[in-house]
């Protein structure tokens, strides 16, 4: 069956590394890395990448992002979507192991590409730096991430992740938190290009020719999205 793959590049490379871990050769459709952001926007270029597919399935190698799929119109094939809030989720494994993490370490996750291509808290920190200065840059991401005590560095194996630590240290430094190495896996990519897919927990089947809805786009037993 003809297949094609539609990820973000914020993941780019842990999706390149699954593909090459199982071997399947179908080819990639890439999302530009920070349309999360805004989900009208991510719907629409995701309703362009669909319009496009000339295959039989599509694997969705994304997390419901917001909802941002609902609306989405498929053409004549199916689609297997993640059941996962969002990317975080997908490489720790799941929401339960997500959700688990963010209560213990009330953390941040960080990898290389959200450091490369997203509009995250160290973006926004040097933004402020520049705008108001050190002292007050610290002052105002203090007083808006005072929730946070660990920043996470999520490691999947791929990657530098000394470079990466040395990246984010400023932050941590001037942020006050703890930096910490959390082991991520591939597993859920490499289960969503191989199969099966017939455990509803970790996936979402949309038939061709179908509208997604939002009511489909549930978590595991009912569980609530984690906010980054």
């Amino acid at each position: 069956m003809k297949t094609v793959i539609i990820s973000c590049r914020t993941i780019e490379d842990e999706v390149n590394a699954a593909i090459r871990l199982t071997g399947v050769d179908y080819p990639v459709l890439w999302l530009e890395s920070g349309l999360h952001n805004t989900p009208a926007l991510l719907l629409e270029r995701l309703q362009e990448l669909v319009d496009s597919v000339d295959a039989e399935r599509v694997l969705l190698a994304m997390g419901f992002c917001g909802n941002s799929y609902k609306g989405l119109k498929l053409g004549g094939f199916e689609m297997i979507v993640p059941r996962a809030d969002d990317c975080i989720s997908l490489l720790l494994g799941g929401v339960d192991k997500r959700m688990a993490v963010s209560r213990e370490l009330a953390a941040y996750f960080f990898t290389e590409g959200w450091m490369r291509g997203e509009r995250n808290i160290w973006e926004e920190y040097k933004f402020t730096v520049e705008q108001y200065g050190e002292e007050m840059a610290e002052t105002v991401m203090e007083m808006m991430y005072s929730h946070y005590r660990t920043i996470a560095l999520l490691d999947t194996g791929v990657g530098d992740m000394d470079a990466l630590a040395e990246k984010v240290r400023p932050l941590s430094e001037a942020l006050h938190l703890e930096q910490k190495r959390i082991s991520a896996t591939l597993d859920y990519f490499t289960q969503l290009f191989l199969g099966p897919w017939d455990d509803t927990e970790r996936f979402v089947r949309f038939a061709p020719h179908t509208t997604v809805e939002e009511s489909a786009l549930t978590l595991p037993g009912g569980a609530k999205a984690s906010v980054q």
